[in-house]
């Protein structure tokens, strides 16, 4: 199995589980909730907040999505180095406010570094990709060189 089926497997996990973080805040806030880290929620109508988050997750997804249905691979790499940001940041939140260092570092920490890796990897396939083609060249020219110089 090649880097370029590796990484595109995991950059499906990782626009799919964005759509199921999206979608789960959006039809159902309130079991999500829990799950996210923080000792405790706002009182009142704190519902609204949950939704954003999984409207962010959304836009995220698509994002992601499109630059890899696209192909549009070398983008979608700087993409998911940025979304990684989001699960770090929920992670220092969740620190930050004195919440499960359990949910902060294995779920957020562990989502934020396996984003990151991807974008990484992918970067590196890409860069390959675009270094290839001036190597051939350049072999290309020495072939020539080298059948003239048997002859």
């Amino acid at each position: 199995m090649s880097l370029k089926h590796i990484n595109t497997a995991l950059a499906i996990a990782v626009v799919l589980f964005t759509f199921y973080l999206g979608v789960s805040f959006l039809l159902s806030p309130g079991t999500q909730a829990p799950g996210f880290g923080l000792p405790s929620w706002p009182s009142g109508d704190g519902g609204g907040f949950l939704i954003v988050k999984g409207n962010r997750e959304n836009a995220m997804g698509l994002m992601m999505g499109v630059l890899l249905v696209t192909g549009h691979r070398r983008a979608l790499g700087w993409v998911l180095l940025m979304v990684a940001a989001a699960p770090f940041g929920d992670m220092i939140t969740v620190l930050a406010h004195h919440g499960s260092m359990a949910a902060a570092f294995g779920i957020h920490g562990l989502t934020s570094a396996l984003i990151a890796v991807t974008g990484l990897l992918i970067l590196r396939e890409t860069g390959k990709a675009r270094t290839a083609p001036e190597t051939r060249d350049a072999g290309e020219a020495a072939a020539p060189a080298h059948a003239a110089q048997s002859a």
